[in-house]
């Protein structure tokens, strides 16, 4: 039985599995059998000596070659058209200012929150320490009370968005579809 040879790249030679060539199925090996990778060879060379002729003076035409046609630019121009004129028009600032309003203030206050916390358990590790309720300390309780913020937020966030928001964006939607069909 003959033994199937597998190849490895060459020193200063890299070897990407994603980067073989793809293959048509007929040609895939069976369930079961190794795939030998084979590094890719350059093109052959031809160095023969060029000999000017009469016709090579003479320009040559390039071969006609098809290619894919470019969308019409009306189109594009178009559809940016209606994207600034919403972004421009004044629906869509007080959705901005809207989630503006309340983003900012509120990762503000989370982010003084977590450094309060990583503030006083670098300058008063003493207090940390201190027990609260069995083998519960003050540390714990504040490494708790940051996820229940977290959650707490994302609840809060969440009912922000779709009391003030979410009507207004669905509209500012639906208005800008209708102008670009």
């Amino acid at each position: 039985m003959p033994q199937q040879q597998t190849s490895s790249p060459g020193q200063g030679q890299r070897f990407d599995w994603w980067a073989v060539p793809a293959t048509d199925t007929a040609s895939e090996p069976a369930v079961g059998s190794r795939r030998t990778a084979v590094p890719a060879q350059p093109a052959p060379v031809d160095t023969s000596p060029v000999q000017p002729t009469a016709a090579a003076a003479e320009p040559v035409a390039a071969p006609a070659v098809p290619h894919r046609q470019e969308p019409a630019p009306e189109s594009t121009t178009d559809s940016t058209e209606v994207y600034r004129t919403v972004q421009a028009c004044a629906a869509f600032q007080d959705i901005r200012r809207s989630y503006r309003a309340f983003v900012f203030p509120v990762s503000g206050a989370f982010l003084g929150w977590y450094l309060m916390y990583v503030a006083a358990e670098a300058v008063a590790p003493a207090v940390m320490r201190t027990a609260v309720a069995g083998p519960l300390n003050v540390a714990w309780l504040l490494g708790l009370l940051q996820f229940a913020t977290t959650f707490l937020l994302t609840w809060l966030y969440a009912r922000n968005a779709r009391t003030k928001r979410d009507r207004a964006a669905l509209g500012l939607r639906w208005d800008t579809q209708d102008q670009l069909r």
